[in-house]
């Protein structure tokens, strides 16, 4: 009788609006957070084993192998090692278990580009520099629809990037971020961070601006909030960043389809139309006629778009 009477009012509560509900996220986005997790796990797995390993070169004083260390060719180099019964078992269990975490971490991530070949988002983050498929489907799963934040400033509180307010009479100060949201969001917009800041001219004068005054690591964070700022615009507004470099953003759809591979594309585009597809689509380089993959220029096919007014 309690529980109905306490289940009657709390519906309403939220019927007049003076208890807020709480997103549930559906089925879809349920399992997008569960396969970005898994392989999160996977990462992680890989690189304790990898750490590991590391630490026995170390303990010897031995030389790595030629080459990357632990690559299948190198496993054996591994396992002729001159050490004890106990130390070559940890050293094969580490071998198995990167072998086990790259085994899934490959098939994780054939499902999540099947996956972000669906989405028209996608490629609405991946024109952000630091963004690629893993960080973009991550972005995805922890936001869900970008129309539960009426603004920016909402989905950087959510994500724990906000600065941390204190109020007190007539003082008022402000600290570091909050870390109360989201961690896979702050790790995934930090990450972005420190790529945007070393490739992309915007961003490499904002770290200029920010770094004598608040060091290396808070101009960091101080970016990785305002590229979430910029994934708010592009994911509410179906827009390019403001700051989009056409010949960036073409360099990363090219990449991008090529990931994706013909199955992946619509209707088996090629990796040319695609990228002038997607370029059309964020109305970003009506004039551009190439781009470069390495040594080679790569001739995209003419652009949809009206001719600019003059």
């Amino acid at each position: 009788m309690t529980d109905n009477i306490a289940a009657l009012t709390l519906a309403r509560l939220h019927a007049v609006g003076l208890l807020p509900s709480v997103w549930v996220p559906p089925t879809d986005v349920r399992d997008h957070r569960a396969l970005v997790a898994q392989r999160t796990k996977m990462v992680r797995l890989a690189t304790q084993a990898k750490n590991r390993l590391h630490a026995v070169l170390h303990r010897y004083h031995l030389a790595p192998p030629d080459g990357a260390p632990f690559a299948a060719a190198n496993h054996a180099w591994w396992r002729q090692l001159d050490l004890s019964l106990a130390e070559q078992a940890r050293i094969q269990c580490d071998l198995d278990t990167l072998s086990f975490a790259k085994t899934q971490i490959a098939r994780l991530e054939e499902t999540l580009t099947a996956l972000a070949a669906l989405d028209e988002r996608v490629v609405l983050l991946i024109q952000l520099p630091g963004v690629g498929l893993i960080t973009a489907l991550t972005l995805l799963a922890a936001i869900g629809d970008i129309a539960r934040f009426p603004a920016a400033k909402h989905l950087v509180g959510y994500a724990g990037l906000g600065s941390r307010v204190h109020d007190s009479g007539l003082t008022r100060r402000t600290g570091g971020i909050t870390k109360a949201g989201r961690r896979d969001i702050r790790a995934a917009m930090v990450e972005a961070a420190q790529t945007a800041s070393r490739v992309h001219p915007h961003w490499q004068a904002e770290l200029a601006r920010l770094e004598p005054r608040l060091g290396r690591n808070k101009a960091i964070v101080a970016i990785a909030r305002k590229l979430l700022v910029a994934v708010w615009h592009v994911l509410t507004e179906e827009t390019a960043d403001r700051f989009a470099a056409p010949e960036l953003v073409a360099r990363k759809l090219l990449a991008h389809a090529e990931r994706l591979g013909r199955a992946h594309r619509p209707a088996g585009q090629s990796r040319a139309a695609y990228v002038r597809a997607q370029l059309d689509r964020l109305h970003l380089g009506r004039e551009l006629e190439a781009v470069s993959r390495g040594q080679r220029m790569i001739a995209l096919p003419p652009s949809s778009l009206a001719p600019a007014s003059a």
